[in-house]
């Protein structure tokens, strides 16, 4: 007697689940929901952050889809970005059109929009920008400093002369006692040198090639190379010493910027003359490749793992992706109006 319920059971499921599906073709279907536009989507976990410096803006770009998931507006004509450790916040140079910016961009990349407008007063040209110790550290041209801003604050806490002309890029060392900065029409690199509680900092002024760009601490913390853009060489200065230790002649009519991979093997400079990224082996000191990206190669960023360089290829409006184990171009992406200055979030 159960046998023949359960039969009957499943006899008269199956009747409703046909007039179901008779049912489900013979009516409208409602259409199916939109995608969210990209512009609308929220921050992926992992993100490219770049500046596009004709539309006064950041882009924020998923790295998987090389897709732009968000904009926000900048200060006038920004060019370089740094992102803090925990990815929330990043700190935007805004240079302005002629060296003449007094303001620096803090924006909330979860929230998509800018928090802090930070008026600079004196400190003029706000150009290169690193995170270190949770404080964004940065060069101001026009002034012949570098400075400090405290995001927690909302302050500049902490100044220094480097007496240098146009200090444009720093770079900071793994235990954040040594700062070297690039000054291109001093034809110098200083290193400024803390004591143990960083209370006091020392400059030791380096001459390097003509017009230094250009400069990357190796992941060792040995070298401190600068590509000078007024006379196509890389100077190698040893950082113990502190003195040049070699000059390779790289052939670059114009060098930007120069940026060693995670390993430390290689060393790519991008060069704004010919539109080239020049492929150095850091053992033999050799160029070992050009590739040719485009009208004006700008900015370099290495991701973080070691597999991709992303270059930004500004006269073309386009960011090149470079395969670090092929060293071949592999793809392009836009993300706006002359892009430069890059950075990575997560």
């Amino acid at each position: 007697m159960q046998r023949r319920r359960a039969v009957v059971f499943l006899w008269a499921m199956a009747v409703l689940g046909a007039n179901v599906a008779q049912a489900q073709e013979t009516q409208k279907l409602p259409p199916e929901p939109r995608p969210v536009p990209l512009a609308m989507a929220p921050m992926a976990k992992v993100a490219l952050v770049v500046l596009n410096k004709d539309a006064d803006e950041l882009a924020i770009v998923d790295p998987g889809r090389l897709k732009v998931l968000g904009r926000v507006k900048t200060g006038p004509v920004p060019h370089e970005v740094a992102v803090s450790a925990d990815g929330k916040i990043a700190v935007v140079t805004n240079y302005g059109a002629h060296a003449d910016g007094t303001t620096l961009s803090v924006i909330d990349l979860t929230a998509e929009k800018e928090i802090h407008r930070v008026e600079l007063g004196d400190l003029k040209g706000p150009h290169g920008v690193v995170f270190f110790d949770g404080k964004a550290w940065f060069t101001a041209e026009g002034s012949k400093k570098i400075a400090r801003y405290d995001p927690t604050t909302n302050k500049i806490d902490w100044t220094h002369e480097i007496g240098q002309n146009r200090t444009h890029m720093l770079v900071i060392s793994p235990e954040g006692h040594a700062i070297y900065t690039s000054n291109v029409n001093s034809d110098s690199v200083t290193v400024v040198t803390a004591n143990a509680d960083r209370s006091q900092w020392t400059n030791t002024v380096i001459a390097v090639g003509k017009a230094p760009e250009g400069i990357d601490l190796s992941p060792d913390g040995k070298e401190v190379w600068a590509a000078n853009s007024g006379d196509g060489s890389v100077s190698i200065i040893d950082t113990a010493a502190k003195k040049v230790v070699g000059t390779v002649d790289v052939g670059t009519k114009h060098s930007n910027r120069l940026k060693f991979t995670p390993d430390g093997k290689v060393v790519l400079v991008s060069d704004i003359g010919s539109g080239d990224l020049v492929v150095m082996d850091v053992a033999t000191r050799k160029v070992t490749k050009r590739l040719h990206l485009g009208s004006s190669a700008e900015g370099i960023l290495m991701q973080p793992d070691g597999t991709r360089a992303f270059v930004a290829v500004s006269g073309d409006d386009k960011v090149a992706v470079v395969d670090l184990k092929t060293l071949a171009v592999v793809t392009t992406f836009t993300t706006g109006k002359d892009p430069d200055g890059l950075a990575w979030a997560e």
